[in-house]
């Protein structure tokens, strides 16, 4: 039996906190940019920090497994 809950919550965070695919923080004008498709080194930063908070609380703070 595979646990599929790790892969599948690292694949969804990662296309979500793309910078610029959905938001984008810090953005170039504002705070948070929407759907802009563009990307600075400070957010790459920011969303790679967030990103790696968000999978340490889906799979080891909350320890989620999904078996199929």
């Amino acid at each position: 039996m595979n646990d599929w809950a790790a892969p599948i919550i690292a694949t969804a965070l990662f296309a979500f906190l793309s910078p610029g695919l959905v938001f984008q923080m810090p953005g170039k004008d504002r705070p948070v940019d929407f759907l802009n498709m563009k990307t600075s080194v400070v957010s790459m930063i920011l969303h790679t920090v967030l990103y790696g908070l968000l999978l340490i609380l889906f799979l080891v703070i909350l320890n989620i497994h999904l078996y199929a």
